[in-house]
């Protein structure tokens, strides 16, 4: 079953370099044959790969069958075993390429962080998120754009919302969706005691003006003048935008940027996320319901990791794993955990694709 599909592969790929020889002048058709070229070449390399394999082992078998020398016969059955544990490995990287992709995840990312429980300490706690996810997209080389913010007087955030351009951010921010809770002595905490305090982290996949349509008269856009801690920053004019989707009841404000219009541009961009990852969540809900089992959204509601700094612990709580340099996770070294939690989604993604065939 698996050579079958990967023959359909193989054959794809070799119409797409004929079809690239020929292709002339059509460079738009040029480059959606490239793009399909560069999406299969991997899978393309591992099936040649894996034929190798079996014909080789097929191979050794062959001369272990027919073998008599003692010591030639221990070479073969070394052989055989070696070539069984290769082809076992490529089999396993050969299915975890045949994954469905998901079409978001090349894309750039809005990340929405939330003050929850613990006042002043929470919002605190934001700003320390925005910055651990600003120093994660500096050292991936992705640029960071405030879409909008709300700032508290001790240099917090009651809310900031930020997009994350790179390629491949979605693919490995959204795993970071969820209830992020610290544990530490606030500043405002006179007497050093303790305190637990959280923040939510929401991130959406970019969405382009022509994946979602938002008509007009689902829209009440109203214009105010900006607001914040005071001082010469402050807009006298009204810049500020907040849009409130009527069917769903979806409030976006935006007062961040210099203009009126890049206010309402930026304010349009995080409800289009919102939406698109509303209906996206619906119809997972819907699946859910069908196969009663939980899937997509679950865990998004659920404390997905604790920051501990007299411990100097970071845990996340879906891996169970905990690392003790605190200090670096918080300076952007997630990959200590997003890493693993990849590894976590494509083998619960290949038991399910294995479950469905064998039912």
């Amino acid at each position: 079953m698996l050579l079958e599909k990967l023959e359909v592969l193989e054959r794809r790929f070799e119409d797409i370099e004929r079809e690239l020889m020929e292709v002339g002048d059509d460079y738009k058709r040029a480059a959606s044959l490239a793009k399909e070229r560069a999406e299969l070449e991997p899978i393309v390399q591992k099936a040649r790969e894996y034929r190798k394999a079996l014909q080789e082992l097929e191979e050794a078998r062959a001369l272990l069958e027919e073998e008599e020398d003692p010591e030639m016969r221990e070479l073969a059955r070394e052989e055989v075993q070696a070539l069984e544990e290769r082809i076992e490995t490529l089999e396993r990287e050969i299915k975890r390429l045949l994954l469905p992709k998901d079409p978001r995840d090349e894309r750039n990312v809005i990340v929405e962080i939330r003050a929850g429980a613990g006042g002043e300490e929470a919002a605190l706690f934001a700003a320390d998120l925005f910055r651990m996810y600003s120093r994660y997209a500096e050292r991936k080389g992705w640029d960071v754009e405030v879409l909008s913010s709300n700032p508290t007087g001790l240099d917090g955030f009651k809310e900031i919302i930020f997009l994350i351009k790179g390629k491949g951010a979605y693919s490995r921010l959204k795993y970071e969706s969820g209830v992020h809770r610290v544990q530490r002595v606030p500043v405002t905490e006179s007497q050093g005691r303790i305190h637990t305090s959280t923040a939510t982290v929401a991130v959406l996949a970019e969405v382009e003006d022509v994946d979602i349509e938002i008509p007009e008269k689902d829209l009440k856009i109203e214009v105010y003048k900006a607001g914040g801690p005071g001082g010469q920053h402050v807009q006298k004019n009204a810049t500020a935008v907040r849009i409130t989707h009527l069917p769903t009841g979806i409030v976006v404000q935006c007062q961040d940027q210099r203009s009126l219009t890049q206010n309402k541009r930026r304010a349009m961009q995080i409800l289009r996320a919102r939406l698109y990852e509303r209906e996206r969540a619906r119809r997972e809900a819907e699946i859910a319901a069908q196969r009663k089992a939980q899937v997509g959204m679950g865990e998004r509601s659920e404390k997905i990791r604790t920051y501990n700094f007299p411990q100097s612990r970071v845990t996340d709580h879906r891996l169970h794993k905990s690392v003790y340099n605190l200090e670096e996770v918080l300076d952007g070294d997630l990959d200590v955990f997003i890493n693993d939690l990849i590894v976590r989604d494509e083998a619960e993604r290949l038991a399910a694709l294995e479950a469905e065939r064998v039912s």
